[in-house]
């Protein structure tokens, strides 16, 4: 009785104990949130916002993860076109393949295949650089010299994701709407203007501008828990590389969440477009 007691005590405190670390490194995410935003905004107003920085960050994102990304958006299509085109063959309803396969691919597809690809590549390597500076101690060198880590490091890093994870989106909705018009078209299922017009009957501006709405957040999520946990590394190599291991499992958890709360608003709020 004494030892059950003392293990479920004992898992009680472990739960607590988590508990307290999830809600602290939780506050101190969105105090890192606010910090990178609002010394972005005052930099570019200001004219002291670190543009090279930016610049390399930004062609440094796109480089690491366009190709991985057109080469992940291309399956997909086909594999969405396959699927969506087989239950469309079962019910008789051919017609409507080229309004499922591109409004899924813009609402949902192409912001969250492209949220993974800045979590897990970028956010990586964000995390990795991030995270040596501070176990060498450079990070600790720029505070002694008056330079915040924040205006200096973390916000060209953000404004970048942001723009980055919006090309990228774009990317992948074009490249798997058109992998998907190619396979339908090509195969003869449907013409091209029927699929062309069931995307035009039943597609919204709205679903553009929330796709790119998903991405920008996206990314600036993903960024931003990849430079708490590289900014908070220590132990050394081994260090560094549980920071990255963390940012990149944490990064994904919070964006799945995220994107469905915001699908369930979109839903909520945006009324379905009537023919």
């Amino acid at each position: 009785m004494t030892n059950a007691l003392v293990g479920a005590r004992g898992i009680v405190d472990f739960l607590l104990d988590h508990a307290r670390t999830g809600v602290h490194t939780a506050g101190e995410i969105a105090l890192l949130a606010w910090d990178s935003s609002f010394s972005a905004a005052t930099g570019v107003v200001r004219g002291s916002f670190s543009w090279d920085e930016f610049f390399e960050q930004a062609w440094f994102m796109t480089r690491v993860s366009l190709l991985p990304t057109i080469l992940v958006s291309i399956p997909f299509g086909v594999i969405v076109s396959v699927q969506v085109g087989g239950v469309a063959g079962q019910i008789g309803a051919h017609s409507f393949i080229g309004a499922v396969n591109a409004i899924g691919v813009m609402r949902q597809a192409a912001p969250l295949v492209a949220a993974v690809m800045i979590a897990g590549v970028v956010g990586a390597a964000v995390t990795a650089d991030l995270g040596a500076r501070t176990v060498r101690e450079e990070i600790d060198a720029l505070k002694v010299m008056g330079i915040s880590p924040v205006d200096r490091l973390v916000a060209p890093r953000l404004v970048a994701a942001v723009i980055v994870g919006v090309c990228l989106s774009a990317v992948v909705a074009t490249s798997a709407i058109m992998t998907g018009y190619l396979l339908v078209v090509g195969s003869g299922t449907v013409s091209s203007g029927t699929y062309l017009g069931a995307f035009i009957s039943f597609g919204q501006t709205l679903d553009l501008v929330m796709a790119v709405l998903k991405s920008a957040i996206f990314g600036f999520v993903a960024v931003i828990v990849a430079a708490h946990k590289g900014l908070h590394a220590r132990g050394g190599p081994k260090g560094v590389s549980d920071a990255v291991n963390q940012s990149v499992v944490l990064s994904v958890i919070l964006l799945a969440l995220i994107n469905v709360g915001i699908t369930q608003v979109y839903v909520m709020l945006v009324p379905a477009r009537l023919v």
